[in-house]
């Protein structure tokens, strides 16, 4: 007797599976890449001075000086309280569009105690349009709870006790201690300041325009303290106005006779 083979089958034998026809299996999708914003390398080094380079800063900040007179923040605030919560909210986020949620904010909450008992949803919604919302909420609150009961409810003027407050980097540390208690200890390095300093070719430890210490400490190191703030704001604006990041309008900055990039970015 012959021997069985597999089920199906009386003559042993298997059966083959047909083929698959080439070129008819779907193409594996390319996975989407999202392109990162480029980020502008350090100025390259010259055989510039220090003392030439401080030299040419102090122009550089006279001519600021003209142009920008009396240059402050742009975000609205009455008190300390609310420049820290308006500074906090502009991270990745432009001071128009914080100008425009800051009113009814503040009016439902116009001192830390009363963001302090807030309820993290309704501060969610409140500030939703300024981004990362979720983040931004729960350091408001860790901020208010902390004022509240760390610092009797008032906005410190000190680095070190700023800088332990959630969402307080030196960034905002520095804002808050300028413009409202005009304390000179640090400079506020955002992305206007740093794509700026780094086309005057102002610091030259910087990695790029995103390294804010180092261009903090170099820009430090060039101008005077009494001017930090003041440079800060100034600055700011100049790179929104002037010496914007796709076009700059070298042919007309005031600072053209003093910026290596003129007429080359």
């Amino acid at each position: 007797m012959a021997a069985r083979g597999r089920k199906g089958s009386s003559t042993g034998r298997t059966r083959k599976k047909p083929a698959k026809k080439r070129g008819t299996a779907a193409k594996p999708r390319r996975p989407k890449v999202r392109r990162k914003t480029p980020v502008r390398p350090a100025a390259r080094p010259t055989s510039e001075s220090f003392q030439a380079l401080r030299a040419r800063a102090g122009r550089i900040l006279e001519a600021l000086k003209k142009s920008y007179p009396g240059a402050t923040t742009a975000l609205d605030h009455r008190n300390a309280y609310e420049l820290l919560v308006a500074t906090i909210l502009s991270a990745q986020c432009t001071d128009e569009r914080v100008n425009q949620v800051t009113p009814e904010l503040f009016r439902r909450y116009p001192d830390p105690a009363a963001l302090a008992q807030a309820d993290q949803g309704e501060l969610e919604a409140l500030i939703r349009s300024t981004g990362f919302y979720r983040n931004k909420a729960k350091n408001l609150l860790g901020m208010a709870r902390q004022i509240s009961s760390r610092f009797g409810g008032q906005v410190p003027d000190r680095m070190d006790d700023l800088l332990s407050l959630p969402g307080v980097a030196r960034k905002t540390a520095n804002c808050v201690l300028g413009t409202w208690f005009g304390r000179n200890e640090g400079i506020v390095v955002d992305t206007h300041v740093g794509r700026v300093a780094q086309r005057l070719g102002l610091s030259k430890t910087a990695r790029n325009d995103k390294d804010a210490l180092r261009i903090e400490q170099d820009l430090m190191t060039l101008l005077p303290q009494e001017s930090w703030t003041f440079a800060s704001h100034a600055l700011i604006w100049h790179g929104r106005k002037v010496c914007t990041a796709r076009k700059p309008a070298c042919g007309t900055c005031v600072l053209n006779p003093d910026c290596p990039c003129a007429g080359k970015v």
